[in-house]
């Protein structure tokens, strides 16, 4: 008898670091070096409304004559986000993150931001039922 496929929410990052859109991209890469993450979701007024990564700050640091400490989140964010709710299927969830490449999904529940499932996540998802489903 086969088990049933895990939810996101066994396996998401909950209360995930976030940034405002009007902080500088000098902010959020000192965030990100401070809690070794490579995925903040942009909040404003407690709403999504973007989505900023390691990836998303390189990029302006190589443009030149930009410095990221006067370029603001909100210029350099992703602002289509992949949003799942904590009940989505592990499985659904990680087969849209493959095809689309994203690198992190935001798990909303009630409007909220509850958490993050980021690929590094999905990593621990697929170690943990190699070593417990497959044995």
């Amino acid at each position: 008898m086969s088990k049933p496929v895990p939810k996101v929410q066994k396996y998401m990052t909950t209360s995930p670091h976030t940034i405002r859109p009007d902080l500088t991209l000098a902010d959020a890469a000192k965030t990100m070096r401070e809690f070794n993450i490579r995925h903040l979701p942009v909040l404003s007024g407690g709403s999504l409304v973007g989505l900023l990564s390691m990836r998303d700050i390189h990029l302006i640091e190589t443009l030149k004559d930009v410095n990221p400490s006067e370029v603001i989140v909100e210029d350099a964010m992703s602002q289509e986000v992949y949003v799942i709710s904590p009940d989505s299927s592990l499985d659904e969830v990680v087969d849209e993150m493959a095809a689309k490449k994203y690198g992190s999904a935001i798990v909303q529940q009630n409007g909220k931001v509850v958490g993050i499932f980021t690929v590094i996540d999905a990593l621990q998802a697929l170690s943990d039922l190699l070593n417990t489903r497959l044995k």
